[in-house]
């Protein structure tokens, strides 16, 4: 019985611990590469012109994050109809089903 609590306990420790890190991670800069482009003139994902960055994971899948408010309007022009390899750099936050960066900093190559 002593054995089942304390595997119990340790399994519950693990978990608590694991989403500890996940949560202050959450918060670090990251920074992405891959294309700066328009969600609606060239991905064709929105009715409305937005910021993003489409970047590859792991499994060389396309991952969409879109700029925040303040990072579309300050790189849009630049993008929209002209899109860009770059570097991002922010703090990443999930919203429903889009990915959102906060973004620091944002360079072109």
């Amino acid at each position: 019985m002593l054995r089942i609590a304390f595997l119990f306990l340790s399994v519950g420790l693990v978990f608590g611990l694991a989403g500890r890190v996940s949560a202050e991670e959450k918060d670090k800069d990251v920074k992405l590469e891959g294309t700066v482009c328009c969600a609606k003139c060239e991905l064709s994902l929105t009715d409305k012109c937005a910021t993003v960055i489409k970047v590859k994971d792991k499994d060389k899948k396309d991952v969409i994050y879109y700029f925040d408010p303040a990072g579309d309007k300050k790189f849009h022009g630049k993008i929209c109809n002209d899109a860009k390899e770059g570097t991002v750099t922010g703090t990443v936050k999930k919203d429903g089903d889009k990915m959102i960066i906060t973004v620091k900093t944002c360079e072109f190559k």
